[in-house]
């Protein structure tokens, strides 16, 4: 009897989790002599986000979500998914890499890593907070301590805007903001009432600097393992997970808006930001990114 192994870093409450429910309630129905074990949030007994996608890539664990970010020192091609200020349509975003972007990407991710790619999920537009001061320019960001995942393609792109950043690990997240070890945070607008933001951040600016784009994958040798029907009913639960919490990611930017004004956050919108400004603080980053990634790629994902 096989035991699978699914594994998140969010609560009960994420979306991202309900995608992983999702996936694990389809291989059940499929395949009832499965045992699916899912670990909904492995931060929750100490463990890294880190650590989780280790145990995937060796094989621990079968299968889990990471942030893109994570991934790009392995693969530097996933630099493309994080651009500063390179989307402004979501759909289109998703539509490439169901297309040709996203086949290319996979053949990346599969080439350089031991994971098997499943589906590119929706994480939503990452946006600014602070406790400090409202931030509606580049200049505005100076010297503000920011959290931000381990990437190096986002610390240098919050760097360019005056930001000096600090990669915390999910597990530690709101530890750094109960304690004010930093001064700012970005995230998509789910992780905002996730992890109860605004309770210590009072400003927010729809900055949607980044479009977060998780990786859905698997243990690549252990998928190889399985029947030709068995990788064919993993793929067809993993694209209806993936519709799922697409759809689930596109529903709570209107409900967690809301919900911050209610908490008395202010809120920067969009059109009232110098967006100009930040753009031009981030070129550098978009410049050097764009030397070495393929130029059908970036024309076929970038907007701006």
């Amino acid at each position: 009897m096989n035991v699978i192994r699914l594994g998140g870093y969010q609560g009960e409450d994420s979306i991202l989790t309900a995608g992983l429910a999702l996936l694990a309630s389809q291989l059940r129905s499929q395949h009832p002599q499965w045992i699916i074990n899912l670990e909904q949030d492995v931060t929750a007994r100490g463990e890294t986000a880190r650590s989780l996608f280790s145990s995937i890539d060796c094989g621990v664990r079968h299968m889990g979500y990471m942030a893109s970010g994570y991934l790009v020192a392995q693969v530097p091609e996933l630099a493309l998914l994080d651009m500063p200020f390179a989307i402004q349509d979501r759909q289109a975003a998703l539509e490439a890499l169901d297309g040709s972007v996203g086949q290319w990407l996979t053949q990346c991710i599969e080439r350089r890593t031991g994971y098997k790619l499943l589906g590119f999920w929706d994480n939503g537009f990452r946006h600014l907070s602070n406790s400090v001061r409202p931030i509606s320019r580049a200049a505005d960001c100076n010297g503000l301590r920011i959290r931000t995942l381990d990437s190096a393609v986002y610390r240098q792109s919050l760097a360019s805007l005056g930001f000096v950043p600090q990669s915390i690990d999910v597990k530690d997240f709101v530890q750094a903001l109960k304690a004010g070890s930093v001064d700012a945070q970005e995230n998509p607008l789910a992780n905002f009432t996730l992890f109860s933001v605004g309770k210590y951040h009072s400003h927010l600016s729809l900055s949607a600097h980044f479009f977060g784009v998780l990786l859905l994958v698997c243990h690549r040798d252990w998928f190889d393992a399985l029947s030709a029907k068995q990788q064919d009913d993993l793929t067809q639960a993993a694209h209806v997970a993936t519709r799922h919490q697409r759809e689930l990611a596109a529903q709570e930017d209107g409900i967690t808006l809301p919900a911050l004004l209610r908490q008395g956050v202010a809120v920067i919108a969009s059109s009232e930001l110098d967006r100009a400004s930040l753009i031009q603080a981030t070129e550098a980053v978009r410049a050097e990114a764009a030397r070495s990634l393929p130029a059908a790629q970036i024309r076929a994902y970038v907007q701006h």
